[in-house]
């Protein structure tokens, strides 16, 4: 009954190995003796019985040392504390009346000790083991391997898993292989910097972690591979910030001979068979189909969450026949005064909307103006100006008294993005949007029981290019090998801002959840892309050259996509950042915290791949 060492291993293996889990017993089970391992998640005693929770990943069995039990048997109980890692025998009993725990699924019953013994000891916690543990990001990350064991993260590296095989299944059953490409790779620029491993054999070279598997997928097309897919691991170089990882997780796929509503189907089937299975939850589909520009005129976002209302509204022919000069200018120039009725919101303070206000300036807005909705009309802040126009203006924008409007003017751009971040920021004031899952209390039975909200959408008919203003050039808004929508192919080069390409984004509650496009199959093509953002064909086939290579053997027509499994997986675990649903992840910083990555290494290792450390000028002063 002492912690097992040496050989007394296997002594433990013939005898205390476990039959049971923590989270199998039911009344059904009373009077059977059962042996189980785990780790102490609570204890208690109440007058010389002792009672000990022991916690698995399958749940919680309450294991009972009774008053009467051998003093050998209290004493190893006494050394107990929270996270020993023991094994009990005992048998199973209904617990009295009074003490059943109906949150429990193993509620009805108890385990009479009879024997226990400790497999090893825990040294003090740095956070508490519980549901969901409040302690600091930064402590979480370096002791992951404690964070982990709490149910909520179990549930969530469950639920990933679950997401993956279910993912596998579907796309396997509609004919699909997976197909592994390589993790080493040629550098191929694809929009972030990429990670760059020496090659020791051969110095000077390197090879590259790819930032996504797109030209060995397509390669695959070539190869008459037509239904491809593969959980792919992609890493970008990329600045710290935001939510983003240097590696990430990515569900790819390229399907040959489809056009994008072939492609859509695929996703659509795949994300309803996925949460059918996981979550029991029927998604409607065939998705919501948005423009790129109607999606900004509406939502200010090419992302936009769907779950509440609350349009943009035009506004520029109220700004021009108002005596307001700022907005009149703006509207008669051709800009885009742009309005947003907050529902209820007129109780906000000065304070408030400075706030909203501060949240429109971040995408370039020079201000924000608002007007109030009584009883008697508009009042505060531009009203003044709009006296006249006032019931044509509450009827058109459909406001109702207590409600807050608020506007932006500015180029079409800034004016819907800048009043769409103020659309999501209300969203949140007004709890119009929450999380769309969630935990519940200690030992429950299973997730919340709110009610799940999942909006998804696709967007289409993004701009083929956009304008460097640095560097005075077009560049690929996707990436090089997307293919124009036929109808712009002839302005290609003599218009190449008004070119709509043949791509599309998945959205799901704001959050873009995949990017894919229908591909350049043709190599005249291909080339004509190529000149327009400005690669020579003596650069393009030094940076692509077995794909251009392999385009001069029959390529068929061929598109894809590949949703983010970070991504979904959060939006259906109800969080808010992919750390939350990665195992392992990096801080916002790139850093493990757990082990340290990235690290120095020993100077040999650095002498073997012919590279020479430099340190810059302020690291030598110091």
């Amino acid at each position: 009954m002492k912690q097992l060492e040496g050989t007394c291993y296997i002594s433990f293996m013939e005898n205390m190995k476990r039959s049971v889990t923590c989270g199998d017993l039911r009344l059904k089970d009373r009077g059977k003796e059962v042996v189980l391992n785990g780790w102490v998640h609570r204890l208690r005693d109440h007058g010389g019985i002792k009672f000990i929770n022991l916690r698995d990943r399958y749940g919680i069995t309450q294991v009972v040392v009774d008053a009467d039990s051998p003093d050998e048997l209290k004493k190893v109980a006494e050394e107990l504390k929270f996270e020993y890692c023991i094994a009990v025998k005992g048998e199973v009993r209904p617990r009295p009346k009074s003490m059943v725990n109906r949150k429990m699924d193993t509620g009805e019953i108890e385990v009479k000790a009879a024997e226990i013994s400790i497999l090893s000891r825990c040294e003090v916690l740095p956070f508490m083991i519980d549901e969901r543990t409040e302690a600091r990001e930064e402590l979480r990350l370096k002791y992951r391997y404690l964070d982990l064991r709490s149910f909520s993260m179990q549930r969530k590296i469950k639920l990933r898993h679950e997401v993956a095989f279910a993912a596998r299944e579907y796309l396997i059953g509609k004919g699909f292989y997976e197909i592994e490409t390589p993790t080493l790779i040629k550098s191929t620029p694809e929009g972030a910097r990429d990670f760059l491993v020496p090659a020791r054999l051969f110095p000077g070279k390197f090879y590259a972690l790819p930032q996504s598997p797109q030209l060995f997928k397509q390669i695959l097309m070539v190869s008459g591979f037509d239904r491809y897919f593969q959980i792919a691991h992609c890493f970008r170089d990329e600045d710290a910030r935001g939510d983003r990882q240097p590696e990430h997780t990515q569900i790819d796929m390229e399907m040959s001979f489809v056009s994008k509503d072939d492609v859509f189907e695929v996703v659509e089937g795949l994300l309803h068979y996925i949460f059918k299975k996981t979550l029991g939850i029927e998604l409607e589909i065939p998705f919501k189909r948005l423009g790129y520009h109607e999606a900004m005129d509406r939502y200010g976002s090419d992302k936009p969450d769907l779950r509440f209302g609350m349009e943009l509204q035009p506004f520029n022919d109220f700004a021009i026949g108002s005596d307001f000069n700022t907005f009149k200018k703006i509207a008669a120039s051709g800009g885009a005064v742009k309005a947003l009725v907050a529902r209820g919101s007129s109780a906000f303070s000065r304070k408030d909307i400075g706030e909203l206000e501060e949240a429109a300036k971040v995408y370039g807005a020079k201000g924000l103006a608002w007007m109030k909705v009584t009883g008697e009309g508009l009042e505060g802040g531009i009203a003044k100006f709009y006296k006249e126009q006032e019931r044509e203006i509450i009827e058109t924008l459909g406001a109702k008294e207590g409600d807050l409007i608020l506007l932006v003017a500015d180029n079409w751009q800034t004016a819907c993005t800048s009043l769409g971040a103020v659309r999501n920021e209300l969203a949140k004031r007004l709890g119009l949007v929450g999380e769309t899952g969630g935990e519940s209390g200690e030992e429950s039975k299973g997730e919340s029981e709110r009610e799940r909200v999942f909006k998804f959408c696709w967007v289409t008919d993004f701009p083929l290019f956009e304008w460097n203003e640095e560097e005075e050039r077009w560049e690929a808004a996707h990436h090089m090998f997307t293919m124009p929508q036929e109808k712009d192919i002839p302005n290609l080069e003599k218009d190449p801002g008004s070119v709509k390409g043949e791509l599309y984004d998945l959205v799901c509650n704001g959050v873009e959840l995949a990017s894919g496009s229908i591909r350049i199959h043709d190599p005249e093509l291909q080339k004509r892309i190529f000149k327009i953002v400005g690669f020579s064909e003596e650069e393009a086939k030094r940076r692509f050259d077995f794909l251009v290579e392999a385009f001069k053997y029959g390529p068929p027509p061929h598109g894809g996509i590949a949703p983010g499994l970070d991504r979904l997986v959060m939006l259906m675990a109800g969080e808010n950042t992919i750390r939350e649903v990665i195992a392992f992840p990096k801080n916002t910083q790139g850093v493990s915290l757990m082990d340290g990555t990235p690290s120095e290494v020993d100077p040999k290792q650095l002498e073997e791949l012919h590279i020479k450390i430099i340190k810059d000028e302020e690291e030598k002063e110091g």
